[in-house]
């Protein structure tokens, strides 16, 4: 049988920390191989090591049958490979095209020749449906975008083995449905792909194998055809998962946050990115914003809790005017913010992990006196929180947060903003990036937190999430609410009605 990858008793340490341990891993050729696994279950750093980035203690690889050594990525791309990574390697102030072509640039005579570059490029986003505007600046592209960017950077360099690490965080459905195709013409083409990934309907969706790791260890390869959802994610997390949320009535309409003619204007465009926008959120409520990402739900989060500033409009928490509050007097008032970027709004990434576990309570007397920080409480703290929530790192309270998996980094943003005992929270994607069991601790948080008498303003792009968490649904289109759901009484195809502007009704709510 031809294997392009032959990964074979892999072992990889961080100080006393096997991350990865004696782990073989094989992939045919055409075919997209799911590798799944709990957040920091090794799946990054597996190959991390074959794309180079990483260097194994113990372990062989062989590329098309010939054994190999990969030293630094451009090792594994003269062999073929490429890597989409989870957090993007891109350069912000770069155009498209010279991200794309950066390091591996044709010259002549010293000066940068970008028109073959440009053809092979536009031919490429043409032949897989990749439309991209190659003068276009990577900081004014959204996401979704720069994840093409970072797709035809891999087919640019003629990759045949391409690795896509968690693909879909950061797209909407549409997105992703265009990107499973684009992976299944990719394999028919004879690429084959490594597809790592926590949502198991993209796997039942895409991949022909899986393969699971479980705390650096192999569990298992499994026919995806042949295996159910429930198995995948009983290997992946060694327990049962419950897919069904429960969770009792909501009676209250006691208001916690009342957001009130919220206007929001982009200062270099003049557009008003939030346009008259008025809602409550109650006690005892999950109110989710869904929309399709751009339209308004980023903005609307940043202006209520500070990081933008409002247009017009007042924002009251529990009935006291906090529009005009700064950011740590919303959070002493009573605001906890889980934010959509967690590396950019929620994490200083060379902290430790205790450092970032009280950055907005390092000032409070039981961690501090007299202006000097109390290292023992704060250490405590944070294995209290990495106990109660299952936050795993190399290091304990003691590892760099920029080390740390991407769903081990969301851990620690929940569980500092949930201990703080806020009254509202405003949850900005909280599950994007997590595998199973970590979205069903998260999905129960957030409903303690709900049945305890706090408000969760959710924002999700996830509309499993949006149907199953939420106790009212209102819909933003183009920076205006244009529908107001309930999750029991209406269809995933209805809210898509409402999302794409198809459909809008009339709502109002001082």
């Amino acid at each position: 049988m031809e294997y392009v990858i032959e990964m074979n008793h892999i072992t990889k340490e961080f100080g006393d920390f096997k991350a990865v341990d004696d782990v073989t891993f094989k992939v045919k050729k055409g075919e997209i191989h799911a590798l799944l696994g709990e957040n920091g279950a090794g799946k990054s750093t597996l190959m991390s090591i074959l794309f180079g980035l990483y260097q194994a203690e113990n372990g062989d690889i062989s590329i098309n049958e010939k054994p190999v050594k990969i030293n630094n990525p451009n090792d594994a791309n003269d062999l073929g490979i490429g890597m989409v990574h989870q957090h993007f390697k891109l350069v912000h102030n770069f155009t498209v095209l010279e991200s794309i072509v950066l390091g591996k640039e044709t010259t002549k005579n010293g000066f940068l020749k970008m028109e073959e570059a440009r053809n092979k490029i536009n031919k490429l986003s043409e032949q897989y449906k990749l439309k991209i505007d190659p003068d276009a600046r990577i900081s004014d592209i959204t996401v979704g975008m720069q994840q093409r960017v970072e797709i035809l950077k891999m087919l640019y360099r003629d990759n045949d083995i391409l690795i896509f690490d968690e693909p879909t965080a950061v797209l909407t459905q549409q997105e992703i449905d265009e990107l499973m195709k684009i992976m299944k013409d990719m394999t028919e083409e004879g690429k084959s792909i490594v597809f790592i990934t926590h949502k198991l309907n993209e796997i039942k969706a895409a991949a022909n194998r899986c393969s699971v790791l479980r705390k650096g260890k192999y569990i298992g390869t499994v026919d995806v055809s042949v295996t159910s959802k429930e198995e995948m994610s009983e290997m992946m997390v060694g327990r049962k998962i419950s897919f069904v949320i429960n969770k009792d009535e909501c009676t209250s309409e006691e208001p916690v946050l009342k957001v009130q003619s919220l206007t929001i204007t982009n200062k270099e465009t003049k557009k008003d990115k939030v346009n008259n926008v008025s809602f409550n959120v109650n006690k005892g409520e999950i109110l989710c914003i869904a929309g399709i990402d751009g339209n308004g739900q980023s903005e609307l989060v940043q202006g209520i809790t500070g990081l933008l500033p409002l247009t017009s409009g007042k924002i009251l928490l529990n009935n006291e005017d906090v529009t005009k509050s700064s950011i740590r007097q919303k959070c002493i008032a009573g605001f906890a913010h889980i934010p959509e970027d967690r590396q950019k709004y929620g994490l200083v990434l060379d902290y430790s992990l205790k450092e970032n576990a009280v950055l907005q309570t390092y000032y409070e007397p039981k961690f501090q006196k007299n202006g000097f920080i109390k290292f023992d409480a704060v250490k405590e703290y944070a294995k209290k929180l990495i106990d109660e929530f299952d936050i795993r790192s190399s290091q304990g309270e003691d590892s760099v947060v920029r080390g740390m998996s991407g769903g081990n980094q969301q851990k620690l943003i929940v569980a500092r903003e949930i201990d703080r005992d806020p009254d509202i929270i405003i949850a900005v994607q909280p599950t994007r990036g997590l595998d199973v069991g970590a979205i069903e601790y998260i999905h129960k948080q957030l409903i303690a937190q709900r049945c305890t008498g706090k408000a969760v303003l959710l924002v999700s792009f996830d509309l499993d999430e949006v149907m199953n968490v939420s106790d009212r649904i209102l819909v933003m289109y183009e920076g205006e609410i244009v529908g107001d759901l309930n999750p029991k009484e209406t269809t995933v195809q209805e809210l898509g009605l409402y999302m794409s502007g198809t459909k809008r009704s009339v709502y109002n709510e001082a």
